[in-house]
Parts: structure tokens; sequence; C-alpha cells
């Protein structure tokens, strides 16, 4: 069977008004070649054609070569394939490109940043949130990584600098786009993690980021997270208030998204912008 070639059609992308030398992205399970478990979802089952862009999955790694060629063919770009680790590293896209071209071994960070047309910052996601960066005139662009740990320890603050810093311009002229994460109706916490957030809250912020943790109405001790306001939390201590997204789950929304929470065995989705030539 010949699957039909992965289209913009097939992603996300943001509605911002910015420079048309930004291009964004974020991939859906649909576009690929990958089979069941980590196919297209689509009336109840499971069927060949997903875009499963992680190698570490337990997917046949031809097709996930294959979905990844996919991916790059349609962006016309190159990118910088990141070793996640939840953590706040920002590493220049550039580099990333350059040592993997030299066989080392992936760079371990949760954002990349670059200045340089043709270059794609991305990072792949299955509840965590990707955090799409540029500044408004198309000078540099970023892409983060943003679970909670990567949220509460500045992993978008770090990386809107270092895009403001790229473009020679202020914080305030960042954009950003929240790409599909885990829903706060699905999101399940410990204390924990509403104190990492508590405690790493501003005066100013300290009602807001308690709003985004509703106790759970069945499980004692636990809440249900907004990761979608706490990131809007951190961009405006930055003073960035152009944000797009923000209101997709990868948890109910199966026939779009892969969902580690739901699923455990799923693929990984990618979120991705770089800068036209």
């Amino acid at each position: 069977m010949t699957l039909p070639n992965l289209t913009f059609a097939d992603c996300l992308q943001p509605e911002w008004r910015v420079s048309p030398r930004v291009r964004a992205l974020v991939t859906t399970r649909n576009g690929g070649v990958s089979e069941p478990p980590y196919g297209r979802w689509t009336a109840g089952a499971d069927q060949a054609g997903g875009l499963n862009l992680g190698l570490h999955t337990g997917d046949d790694p031809v097709a996930v070569v294959a979905n990844r060629a996919r991916l790059l063919s349609l962006a016309d770009t190159r990118a910088a394939w990141l070793e996640q680790v939840h953590g706040n590293e920002v590493v220049l896209a550039d580099d990333v490109i350059a040592a993997a071209a030299n066989g080392a071994a992936p760079t371990r960070a949760d954002a990349s940043v670059t200045a340089t047309p043709g270059v794609a910052c991305l990072v792949m996601v299955a509840d965590c949130m990707p955090v799409l960066l540029c500044d408004e005139a198309g000078r540099a662009v970023g892409a983060a990584h943003a679970g909670w740990r990567g949220l509460a320890a500045g992993i978008i603050e770090r990386t809107a600098q270092r895009v403001a810093d790229l473009a020679g311009t202020h914080l305030e002229n960042v954009c950003a786009y929240l790409g599909p994460a885990i829903g706060p109706d699905t999101f399940e916490v410990g204390a924990d993690v509403r104190d990492a957030f508590m405690t790493e809250a501003r005066a100013d912020e300290r009602d807001l980021v308690a709003r985004a943790f509703v106790d759970h109405p069945s499980t004692p001790g636990k809440s249900l997270a907004d990761l979608y306001a706490l990131a809007r939390v951190r961009l405006a201590r930055l003073g960035i208030a152009r944000i797009d997204g923000g209101g997709a789950c990868t948890v109910t929304e199966r026939e779009r998204f892969y969902s580690y929470r739901r699923d455990r065995v799923t693929g990984r989705m990618a979120g991705m912008i770089w800068l036209a030539d």
C-alpha cells in the first residue's frame, strides 16, 4: 500500500502575525508510514500511516527515519534533533546539526535557537508542551520542550531570552506559540508539582499560579494542572503578550495526537520552527 505524503494539512500551524520569514508547525500522528500502535487513529481503529518521529519508542526505526525524511522534505530544512532530558539547557541549533554531521552523540538539551535560515529548531513531545518562539521581525527563532519540570526550571524564559538576544531586540517583541499538550482536565499531578511552581512564583503571580491547580475530584491529595496557564504566567513575567495556541489536549484528542499518559506505548510528535531563506 502506498501512503500519501505528509502535507501541511496534517500539521498544526500558529495563527500569529509575524514576519513571513518565520515558518512553524507542530506535527500530529497523521501523515507518515508507521504501523500500529504508532499509526493513524481513525473511526476507533489504529491503522498504518502514523507519523511517529521518535527513534526510542519501540517503533520500526526504518519507519521513523522515513517519517523524519517526510517532515524535512515538507519543511525543506535541516533540523536540530535533541536528546531531551526535562531540563532547562538551551543550545544553538546550528551547533547541534554540525555535531550530528560529525558523528557526535545527540546533544542533551531541551531547547534550541537559531538565526540561520534553513535551520530548524525542533522538540519532540507526546504530552509535554512544545513552545515555539520568534521575534516579530523574523530574525531569530527557538523551540522549547516544556514538560512541568522544564517549565518550573525556566526553560521558556531561557529560550525566549536567547531568541531576543539573537534577534537584537527586547523580550516584548518576542511571540510565542503553545503547541498541543496534556490538557487541564487530564493532567493529574501530586503536591510536589504544585509546590514547585508556587515556590518559584513571584508575589504578583501567586494567585494565577494557584488557580492553575484544581483539586482532583476523586483522588485526594492530587490536583489537575493547567500547563498552558502556567506557561502564560512565565511569558507574562517576561513581558511577552503575543501568545497563540494553548487549547488542544493530547490525551483526549486521540485522532490527532500521540499521548504517553494515555497509551504508554506511543509515538512522538514534533514542534518545529525555522526561518525561510
